[in-house]
């Protein structure tokens, strides 16, 4: 799933009025931060555990009656509705409350339970996501839009390499993003793991290649 480009009114109308909770991105093309949220909606909507909502992108300016009918002043400006009825909404860049409601309205827990089964449960998915792929990234954004300089360098080496991997989006899941750093004593980000094991961050990335030894690392 990916997310739907609104073009008309009557076809806002329509996906709003579905059964579904509805994250409506109003953006502008020219608005930097309005990208970011965009591809964070773009991450969320290919994950299962979201299947239960869908993700539409607004042209604010385009589709300025929407807009104003929505009080909608800057942009990004995220809405969540239901039934074509506005629940929630976060006004600015805010990709933690993004990843937060969207959890929220897809009924999923958002809190760790009291018990400490979250705490377990959260340990097994890190430990999931790990293996995902022989050598796995995490890092802030993606393979294609890397969304900090360090995960930039990161990415560009490890594809000089041509070994084949996975990343993961740390900024759609704060879970994740904190529980990597305690589960892996490891506090910073990009993070690299090779067959389930942490190799290390950016500078051990280098110093690896430095010493010729990264492609070997990453492809034992």
């Amino acid at each position: 799933m990916s997310i739907t480009k609104v073009t008309s009114e009557d076809q806002y109308k329509q996906l709003i009025g579905a059964t579904k909770v509805s994250v409506v991105l109003f953006s502008a093309e020219w608005a930097e931060q309005c990208k970011q949220i965009s591809d964070v909606m773009t991450e969320l909507a290919k994950q299962a555990e979201f299947k239960s909502l869908q993700f539409l992108d607004v042209p604010a300016e385009d589709l300025s009656e929407l807009s104003m009918r929505h009080q909608i002043d800057s942009v990004p400006t995220v809405l969540f509705l239901r039934a074509g009825t506005a629940v929630d909404r976060i006004d600015g860049v805010d990709v933690g409350m993004l990843t937060q409601k969207a959890k929220k309205y897809a009924g999923m827990p958002t809190t760790p339970s009291p018990a400490g089964d979250g705490a377990s449960n959260l340990e097994e998915r890190l430990k999931a996501l790990i293996n995902r792929s022989k050598v796995m990234i995490f890092m802030k954004g993606d393979r294609n839009t890397p969304r900090c300089g360090f995960s930039k360098q990161l990415i560009a080496i490890v594809n000089d390499t041509g070994v084949e991997y996975d990343t993961f989006d740390i900024l759609t899941d704060e879970a994740v993003r904190q529980g990597l750093k305690t589960f892996s004593n490891w506090p910073t980000y990009p993070q690299v793991y090779v067959s389930g094991e942490l190799i290390g961050g950016l500078d051990i990335i280098k110093e690896l290649l430095e010493g010729g030894e990264l492609k070997e690392t990453l492809n034992p």
